[in-house]
């Protein structure tokens, strides 16, 4: 197996990076190309689908040629992708009827509000383990089909897109379905990304009825849903293609749980948080979908082929790693990694809190009119003490969750595997031990979400024999302990929740 590899497209909400491994878990090629965010109203985010096929393409391509990898060496392709961003495209053509809506895009608050005056939150969350949120694909797809301008492929066709979609003219997807429909050409889904659809009933692992007709979203737009790892394969690339060689699509996970199983949390209790655009702390809990009643979600974790499922509760933040590119907006960072000097230079925040509720608040607070707030400036702050309440706020924001997550589990986490770009820093992740009073244990290969889309790939096509050959490869980089005292930590996170109550419900008076 020296000579033979496995790919990990991963598609995330800024831009699409390709990464082969060997069967030991170690990156072989790695590229990656940025894609355009396109903002067209105050809080609606969007990318264009075609751009984000064609620089797949291209980090494909350059990441083999660069590590002078041949595609027919590759065993199989797995796919990660940044969940809940949707895309409804004409079948025969395949070009999106519109952009893709980003799971940031917040225009569909109105309806959700609509479902909360309707009394149907819980009803949602019985069937999905979601909380109602513009989050999520169902509104966004319902706003597609109400709003979009109709794609005039031929004048004898309707204009009308549900009538298109219910006529099997339209497909839509996350996506994974997206790239596998662009890879293979077919339209499917795995599970872990039908769950964030809110369309999904996790329990009854089908879609769901009722939801379809809430939404108004007809059947025959949606893809097939298969395990995360499937043994039958989505497809495989066409020989004639760009790629120049058949190879399997066998594995495919939304990119939290991807991480998950890259972190090989494959056992009830396992937990993991990652640090990205926003962070997203999961906890395994085996086969039973534990009901979150502290604000958290119920999401399926992963299936392996011919097994049942693994759910797993979710705590989704919207805001940490973007909070520090918004530092970089305003120029008081140049770099990321300006940020933990700054925030070193200084003992404490002096008092100041900052709530990067940019785009509304997730878990366990989801407030969509929440919106950023600092609080206790004085005329002796200086951008130390900004920049140092920004890393403060990723690691209360990242408490807040794991308090739910232990109420709602009954489990306490005694290490947390952490991974993504912002654990690099040092200071971070020293301030979260702290702020947790938790051991936070930082792998060697921090790209767990592509890693954990290869494993479930190289799984399904025997590349690897068992979760036991993934277990063996994690390796510890560093771990890091509390050292801050508790009554310490405890004080200044309960001013954090006093900062979090100002800013919620802030929207309203825009």
């Amino acid at each position: 197996m020296t000579d033979t590899y496995i790919g990990s497209i991963d598609q995330g909400t800024t831009g699409t990076r390709f990464i082969v491994f060997d069967h030991d878990g170690n990156v072989v090629a790695n590229a990656y190309e940025k894609h355009e965010q396109i903002y067209p109203n105050p809080g609606w985010v969007e990318h264009d689908p075609l751009e984000i096929w064609e620089n797949t393409q291209d980090v494909v391509v350059r990441g083999l040629d660069d590590a002078g990898i041949e595609a027919t060496q590759l065993e199989a392709l797995g796919i990660t992708n940044q969940r809940e961003t949707t895309i409804v495209w004409d079948a025969e053509s395949g070009r999106p009827v519109c952009n893709a809506l980003v799971w940031q895009d917040r225009r569909t608050t109105d309806r959700v509000e609509e479902l909360e005056a309707a009394d149907k939150i819980e009803w949602i969350r019985e069937k999905t383990g979601l909380e109602a949120d513009a989050y999520f694909s169902a509104t966004k797809t319902e706003w597609i089909l109400d709003n979009a301008d109709p794609l005039k492929m031929q004048h004898a066709r309707s204009d009308d897109l549900r009538e298109r979609a219910e006529d099997g003219e339209l497909m839509m997807g996350t996506i994974d379905t997206w790239l596998i429909y662009n890879l293979t050409g077919n339209h499917i889904t795995d599970v872990t990304n039908a769950s964030r659809t809110m369309l999904y009933n996790i329990r009854d692992l089908e879609w769901d009825e009722e939801l379809l007709a809430e939404f108004d979203v007809p059947a025959e737009m949606l893809p097939e849903v298969r395990p995360s790892s499937d043994e039958n394969l989505y497809g495989r690339t066409d020989p004639d293609g760009f790629l120049g060689a058949s190879v399997p699509v066998a594995g495919a996970l939304g990119d939290q749980q991807a991480a998950l199983f890259g972190q090989t949390c494959f056992d009830e209790g396992d937990a993991k948080n990652t640090y990205g655009t926003g962070s997203f702390y999961l906890m395994n809990t085996g086969t039973d979908a534990v009901k979150s009643d502290h604000g958290l979600l119920t999401t399926i974790g992963f299936q392996l082929s011919g097994e049942p499922v693994q759910y797993a509760l979710e705590g989704s933040i919207f805001i940490t790693g973007a909070a520090i590119e918004w530092l970089e907006d305003v120029d008081l960072i140049n770099n990321a990694a300006q940020t933990a000097e700054l925030a070193r230079s200084v003992d404490s925040t002096d008092g100041v809190y900052l709530v990067p509720a940019f785009t509304g608040l997730g878990a366990p607070h989801w407030d969509g009119r929440a919106r950023g707030t600092v609080v206790g400036i004085t005329r002796g702050t200086r951008k130390e003490h900004l920049v140092r309440a920004t890393l403060e706020s990723i690691a209360f924001q990242t408490r807040d969750v794991a308090e739910a997550m232990e109420a709602d589990s009954g489990i306490e986490t005694k290490s947390l595997r952490v991974d993504g770009g912002a654990v690099k820093n040092e200071f971070l992740c020293q301030l979260q031990a702290d702020v947790l009073q938790t051991e936070i244990a930082r792998p060697v290969v921090d790209e767990t979400t592509a890693l954990g889309s290869a494993y479930a790939a190289g799984l399904a096509v025997g590349y690897w024999d068992n979760i036991d050959d993934l277990r063996a490869n994690w390796q510890m980089d560093r771990e890091f302990e509390p050292e801050m005292a508790s009554e310490t930590v405890d004080e200044r996170y309960g001013r954090w929740d006093d900062a979090v109550q100002r800013s919620l419900d802030w929207a309203r008076s825009e």
